[in-house]
């Protein structure tokens, strides 16, 4: 198990933990929040010719299950795109679908759909929704322009671009939205293994959590939030 830093966050008047796996945790409701798993995505590819190691599920699926471990969730609830699309669930080898049956009954476990699984087979146990709301705080796949409520998504794949020793590298990170007269809303770093990126400054997310009176990219560092300033309002 690869020890996971965090770094707490306060948003819309709660405490929020971003992890060094892409995972979000909420204390107070003891749940893990991920999104987009993109399960199944190697053999995805390999239907349509691109052969890719097909382990990518087993390897997201045990990141999971260590991140459970490492914060004491009893709670797991994904943002969408669960599965790279709506066969997946029958691609499924018996050893990731064992880790993953295991999950869903140990837990409790909240699937949202996203646009890649809009039809997900209710198989392996959770309860399936298109959103849901937790303390004020809506929980959905793609964030909303305009949302007046605190919104947590996925959907994007946030990714910072840093110079870091002479180097120019990428990391998955969330992007941070604040607003003077709405609520907070974040989007959450893809937490699958084989899941790409955008860049977190990209015209598609300002877009999406507009209107705003700031946007941040944040990543955890050293148990600290460490924050990236995309957008200001020049009011």
């Amino acid at each position: 198990m690869v020890p996971v830093s965090f770094a707490p966050m306060e948003f819309a008047g709660e405490e929020l933990v971003l992890t060094s796996s892409r995972a979000l945790y909420w204390p107070r409701e003891k749940a893990l929040l991920v999104a987009d798993l993109h399960l199944e995505k190697a053999s995805w590819y390999a239907k349509h010719g691109q052969m890719l190691p097909p382990y990518d599920s087993r390897e997201t699926l045990e990141r999971v299950a260590d991140a459970v471990k490492q914060t004491g969730a009893r709670r797991v609830i994904t943002l969408g795109d669960n599965f790279h699309d709506d066969a997946g669930t029958q691609r499924l080898d018996e050893y990731a679908s064992g880790m993953l049956e295991a999950l869903t009954r140990s837990l409790d476990w909240v699937w949202i759909t996203g646009n890649h699984d809009e039809q997900m087979a209710r198989g392996f146990g959770g309860e399936v929704l298109d959103e849901t709301e937790i303390a004020g705080i809506l929980l959905r796949h793609e964030a909303q322009r305009g949302e007046t409520k605190p919104e947590l998504s996925g959907h994007y794949h946030p990714k910072m671009r840093l110079r870091v020793r002479g180097r120019h590298v990428s990391r998955p990170c969330g992007v941070v939205s604040r607003n003077k007269t709405r609520g907070d809303r974040m989007i959450l770093p893809a937490f699958g293994s084989l899941t790409g990126g955008m860049d977190a400054g990209a015209p598609q997310i300002l877009s999406a959590l507009s209107p705003a009176s700031r946007i941040d990219a944040v990543l955890p560092a050293k148990g600290k939030l460490v924050q990236f300033p995309l957008y200001r309002d020049a009011a």
